[in-house]
C-alpha cells in the first residue's frame, strides 16, 4: 500500500464562530477583499456581521458582489483587478460554493500573471495566491475544506478546476447556524452535491484509508441528516451532521478527486448553466447503475447506509433519496437535448481526465456519450 494525505486546512466550526472572523483575519493583513454575491449575505445580516468583526479587529475592507452560479474566469479576472486596485491583502468570501471558488480564482489572479486557463490547463503553474479566509453558507461543496476552484471559461463553456495549494483557505470558518438562510430547493441540491463528493472519492481508484474512513462517516452522516432537514426538521444536531459531512467531502475530494458524475456535469452545466446539484441528480444514479460492478463491496456500503441490501440496488436507493428530495430530474427538465449530447462527450474526454480514469469503471468516449443519452 502505497499513499500520501497532505491538506493543510485550518478548520474552525461551531455555532457563532462566524463572529470572530475579524480576530482570525488579524495574521493575513490590514485590508480585505470580501467577494459574495449581489444579495443573500446581504439579506441575511451575514455581510455585516463579517464587516463588523473585521471592523472591529481594526481590518478595512472593500466589497466585491458580483459573482453568479457556475463563476465564470471572466469573473475571477475582474475581481483581481478590484483586489489589486483597492491594495487589498487579503480575501474573505462569504457564500456558496460558487463564490468561494471565485474568491479563490481572484486571490490567485491577484499575483499571478498569465492566462487563467493556462494555469487550469496546467500549462503554467504557480503555488502564490493572496491569503483566503472562507466562510461558507450552504452545506455542499466543501470547498472550504481543498484547494479546488471550479471556473468556467464562457469563450470555450470549459468548467474545470484550477487546482493549486495555495488556494487552500487559511482559515475556513465553518458556522452551521450560517446554513439556515437556505431555501430548501438549495438544501436539496446543495447536499446532494456533498453526497456526491463523498461517494465519489469512497468509490476513486485514488482513494486512500484516510479518505475512505472520512467519506464513509460523511455519507453516513447525510443519509441521516437531509431528509428530516428538508422537511422541516431544527434539530441543531442534524444541522452540525450535514454541515460536517459537506466539509468532509471538499477534504476527501481533493485527495481522492471526483469521478465520473463529476466529470459529465461539468460539460453540462459549463454548456447551460445549470444547477450543479441538479445535474448531478440526472446523471449519478446513470453512472452508478453503469459502474458498481467495477467496486461492488463500496457500493454495496453506499447502499446500506442509504436504506438498500446491496450493490446493485445502490442506483435505486439514490432515486428513492432524490424523490424524497424533489430533485429527480432528466438532463431534459435542465434544458439539455440530445444534439448536445456530443459536445458534452468531447467537452467531458477534455476537461474530466482524471475523473474518468478515477472511476471504477473506465468508459470510452461513445460508451460516455451513451449515458449522457440515458440521463436525458
Amino acid at each position: 500500500m502505497e499513499f500520501r494525505h497532505f491538506l493543510p486546512v485550518n478548520i474552525v466550526f461551531g455555532k457563532g464562530k462566524v463572529s470572530d472572523v475579524g480576530e482570525l483575519s488579524k495574521p493575513y493583513g490590514k485590508k480585505a477583499l470580501i467577494v459574495t454575491g449581489n444579495s443573500s449575505a446581504k439579506k441575511s445580516g451575514l455581510y455585516d456581521k463579517v464587516k463588523k468583526s473585521l471592523d472591529d479587529s481594526e481590518i478595512d475592507s472593500v466589497l466585491f458582489d458580483k459573482v453568479t452560479q457556475n463563476p465564470l474566469t471572466t469573473t475571477a479576472i475582474e475581481g483581481a483587478e478590484f483586489a489589486k486596485a483597492n491594495g487589498c491583502d487579503f480575501v474573505v468570501a462569504i457564500g456558496g460554493g460558487s463564490i468561494m471558488d471565485c474568491a479563490k480564482g481572484i486571490a490567485f489572479l491577484a499575483v499571478n500573471d498569465g492566462d487563467i486557463s493556462d494555469y487550469i490547463f496546467s500549462k503554467l503553474y504557480s503555488e502564490s495566491a493572496l491569503p483566503i479566509v472562507l466562510i461558507p453558507t450552504t452545506c455542499g461543496t466543501g470547498s472550504e475544506g481543498n484547494g479546488f476552484a471550479v471556473l468556467t471559461n464562457p469563450d470555450t463553456g470549459d468548467k474545470k478546476s484550477l487546482r493549486c495549494g495555495a488556494i487552500i483557505a487559511k482559515v475556513s470558518i465553518v458556522d452551521p447556524d450560517c446554513m439556515k438562510t437556505m431555501p430548501k430547493k438549495v438544501l436539496a441540491s446543495v447536499g446532494f452535491d456533498a453526497l456526491c463528493h463523498n461517494i465519489e472519492a469512497y468509490t476513486s481508484k485514488n482513494a486512500t484509508p484516510f479518505t475512505d474512513a472520512l467519506s464513509i462517516y460523511a455519507i453516513e452522516l447525510i443519509s441521516k441528516s437531509i431528509v428530516k432537514l428538508y422537511e422541516g426538521s431544527e434539530d441543531e444536531e442534524l444541522w452540525d451532521m450535514i454541515t460536517v459531512a459537506s466539509t468532509i467531502g471538499g477534504m476527501v475530494i481533493n485527495q481522492a478527486g471526483v469521478t465520473l458524475a463529476h466529470g459529465m456535469e461539468h460539460p453540462a452545466s459549463g454548456l447551460k448553466d445549470i444547477v450543479h446539484g441538479q445535474g448531478l441528480a440526472a446523471l449519478t444514479p446513470v453512472v452508478i447503475e453503469a459502474s458498481y460492478k467495477g467496486l461492488p463491496e463500496k457500493f454495496a456500503r453506499i447502499s446500506e447506509l442509504l436504506g438498500g441490501k446491496d450493490e446493485t440496488d445502490c442506483a435505486k436507493m439514490i432515486e428513492e433519496l432524490l424523490v424524497k428530495l424533489n430533485l429527480k430530474v432528466g438532463l431534459k427538465d435542465l434544458g439539455l437535448t440530445e444534439e448536445d449530447i456530443p459536445w458534452m462527450a468531447d467537452n467531458c474526454m477534455k476537461v474530466s481526465a482524471a475523473g474518468i480514469s478515477y472511476n471504477p469503471v473506465v468508459f470510452t468516449r461513445d460508451e460516455i456519450a451513451d449515458l449522457y443519452k440515458k440521463a436525458m
